[in-house]
């Protein structure tokens, strides 16, 4: 069965990409495949090479094109990335996507709007809700997707660390809205009805008592990283994969649901010979879906 094509921008260690690929589906579509990687640094380069010795890693995201992507022979339905928190963050220089670091969101922005992948996955620090969202989802309204986002924490999905980000996903068709609602009813199933404090006490249980560091990194366990990648400088470049995972497992049950179908698959091993444009939408969600 096919599986959706990722492409994986500002990827550190793999993180969106091991949580997507981790993420299963009963149907048409089984799965994610990740296609490319785009990632400057060396370190986590090295460990993408290690962990996925056959997927391409570009390096810079302000030389990556569609053009090139076709060339190489690669195709995309998917899109996921973290872009720099440094000018957003409330600890950086609070410029927004002013800023040289986090401006890198407008090369994301130039990626989706040069390839138009059915689903646009997006990761950033709390902040960026009142340092850039808007800047975010204007970019996105234009370039025909709706959007759903929400700040997550990593207590969410079971782990013994605070570690909120927002996380928005953008789609170009009613497939991607259902998604979004079962993104919801998965995390009201995660969560429940416990506070924040009564969710660490369920994690630390779970985990042994492990010590835990609020908005840090557990030493070695229980984070959803395994020990070989499980360093402060790598874990900071990294997303929790189960979000991403449970992100995917809502994409793919929403496609097989509703046998909605991306751009156009290639069975000739050769990519599209053109970026696929998405379908357009007439608005931009608030939050949460009713």
């Amino acid at each position: 069965m096919p599986k959706l094509r990722v492409l994986d921008l500002f990827s550190g260690i793999g993180g969106f990409s091991l949580g997507l690929e981790r993420a299963k589906g009963v149907g048409e579509y089984d799965g994610f495949e990740t296609v490319a990687f785009c990632e400057i640094e060396e370190f986590p380069r090295r460990v993408l090479a290690k962990h996925w010795p056959n997927v391409p890693c570009y390096r810079d995201v302000r030389e990556l094109t569609a053009e090139r992507l076709v060339a190489d022979g690669i195709a995309v339905d998917a899109i996921c990335g973290g872009f720099p928190c440094q000018d957003v963050s409330d600890a950086g220089h609070q410029e927004g996507l002013d800023g040289d670091r986090s401006g890198l969101w407008f090369e994301y922005d130039r990626i989706i709007g040069e390839v138009g992948p059915s689903f646009v996955l997006v990761e950033n620090v709390g902040a960026l809700l009142y340092r850039g969202l808007d800047q975010v989802l204007g970019c996105l309204a234009k370039r025909g997707y709706d959007a759903w986002w929400r700040v997550i924490p990593a207590y969410a999905v079971g782990l013994p660390q605070v570690r909120e980000r927002v996380w928005l996903l953008a789609y170009a068709d009613q497939v991607g809205r259902e998604a979004c609602q079962r993104i919801e009813a998965a995390l009201a199933c995660e969560a429940g009805d416990w506070t924040p404090g009564q969710q660490m006490e369920l994690c630390r249980a779970r985990s042994g008592g492990v010590r835990w560091i609020p908005n840090g990194v557990v030493c070695t366990v229980a984070d959803g990283l395994s020990a070989n990648v499980d360093g402060l400088g790598a874990a900071g470049n990294a997303v929790v994969p189960q979000i991403p995972e449970l992100i995917g497992n809502a994409i793919l049950a929403a496609l097989n649901t509703r046998a909605l179908t991306p751009p156009a698959r290639v069975t000739s091993g050769a990519a599209d010979q053109s970026p696929a444009a998405p379908r357009f939408l007439n608005s931009i969600h608030t939050g949460a879906i009713a």
